[in-house]
């Protein structure tokens, strides 16, 4: 009896061992096929990602608040070759309210399927930066931008281009290295002024179209550029710099003023300055003191003073004419340029191209901006009203650039009203003009 109970005790535990065995397996099967599953739908959707990279499509998906996500696959860090015409925007940095030449960008980048929208409205993201913050009307033949971006878009440089306007081209991309920044890494900037020779005329001739500059002004423009080269402070150049602040000291390289042109009847220069890095308005403010101190509204003197603590009345000549010509990076190309990876960033090879898109672009807007506008012109008829000296708070006479243009526009706006309110607007004429000229005319007596 007790041998058949242990026997049957002996085959349950026979059975049940068994049955365990096969779940186990069974289990364990059940989880590599999930498993397997689960790779295979990753690899389905790593397949269709890709897909959407290698055409530039990119799969948007909504999350939070309906906020477009963008699935574009790996970015890599380059630099980014620019030129355009800066005539009808408000500068190179993008603003929301103001058209910019970084908005039209951003735009195109996205639209060519390179960056993801989120990107897009938050530039920091993508680590964009621009090498030079070029100012409104201000054009450039060699801007550098950085940014990540996808690269395995296929045509991605044609596409970027199509979306933008005409006067805004790409011409070329590069890999760079990961900690590549085109402000911080950029060793100097060259820059570009064109303008009328008109603008050097001596005070006592009269300001025509027609001017033609002689070798010597041109002499003259060249040893007084030649002043501002070495390491200076700059704090009358610019807005917001105290004298103390260390980075109101800059350092300009080379300063020359070419050999006049003549185009479209009107006679130009291109005045070329290479400096470390430059402040707001401080090439205009340069060149504006320059052409004061040329046509005798000035003296050289005024330079040395303005490089004092004390506050000087600096005139700033028109934006029209300024561009970016070119940005250097020759300690990132000693180090990174040969190294069989990276290629240096000189952009040697889009000369042509460059040289083409002035002619093309820049240089006839320009010089069909000022025959229209006649901003230069302009200018010069209000640089009297400056005095080019310590600004002097007790003394009227000395009261500073806003005081006296305030007058002016008082003056002429009292002007305004009277010929409203005159019945014959053929009989306007001008004991405020008569005013404007005779104040102009004792300004200049007395510097």
């Amino acid at each position: 009896m007790l041998r058949r109970v242990l026997t049957k005790c002996k085959n349950l535990l026979k059975a049940m061992s068994e049955f365990s065995s096969e779940s186990v397996a069974s289990l364990q099967d059940d989880r590599g096929q999930k498993r397997e599953t689960e790779e295979s739908v990753s690899d389905v959707k790593k397949l269709k990602r890709w897909t959407g990279v290698h055409t530039g499509i990119a799969k948007e998906t909504t999350t939070g608040a309906d906020k477009p996500y963008v699935r574009l696959g790996p970015k890599r860090k380059v630099a980014l070759l620019m030129v355009y015409s800066g005539v009808g925007y408000r500068g190179m940095q993008f603003n929301k309210e103001f058209k910019s030449i970084e908005g039209d960008l951003v735009t195109a980048l996205l639209k060519a399927g390179v960056i993801p929208h989120d990107h897009a409205n938050v530039m920091q993201k993508m680590d964009f930066q621009r090498a030079a913050r070029t100012d409104k009307g201000v054009s450039a033949a060699g801007q550098t931008c950085s940014l990540k971006m996808v690269v395995h878009v296929e045509d991605y440089l044609k596409k970027i281009n199509d979306h933008l306007p005409p006067q805004i081209r790409v011409l070329g991309v590069k890999r760079t290295t990961k900690g590549f920044n085109s402000k911080k890494s950029c060793c100097g900037r060259t820059y570009t002024y064109m303008t009328p020779t008109f603008a050097f005329a001596p005070v006592e001739e009269i300001v025509e179209e027609s001017y033609r500059v002689t070798g010597d002004i041109i002499d003259q423009v060249n040893s007084t550029l030649a002043l501002y080269k070495g390491t200076h402070n700059f704090h009358n150049f610019t807005a917001g710099k105290k004298p103390h602040e260390r980075s109101a000291k800059r350092y300009i390289i080379d300063f020359e003023c070419g050999q006049p042109f003549v185009r479209e009847g009107l006679e130009f220069v291109v005045i070329t300055i290479k400096g470390q890095s430059f402040m707001l308005h401080q090439i205009r403010k340069m060149i504006g003191l320059t052409i004061a101190i040329v046509r005798g509204f000035a003296s050289v003197e005024s330079i040395e003073k303005a490089w004092g603590p004390d506050k000087v009345d600096v005139p700033i000549a028109p934006g029209l004419g300024l561009m970016l010509d070119k940005v250097h990076y020759d300690y990132y190309n000693q180090r990174y340029g040969g190294d069989g990876i990276h290629e240096p960033l000189e952009w040697t090879e889009f000369k042509d191209q460059i040289e083409k898109f002035k002619e093309d672009y820049i240089f006839p807007a320009i010089i069909k901006t000022e025959k229209e506008e006649k901003s230069m012109l302009d200018w010069l008829s209000l640089l009297p009203i400056h005095h080019f000296d310590l600004f002097d708070p007790t003394n009227p006479a000395k009261g500073g650039v806003r005081t006296a243009y305030a007058e002016v526009v008082k003056l002429r706006k009292e002007e305004s009203k009277e010929q409203e309110d005159r019945s014959d607007p053929d009989e306007v004429k001008s004991e405020t003009e008569e005013k404007i000229d005779t104040d102009a005319a004792s300004e200049v007596e007395e510097n």
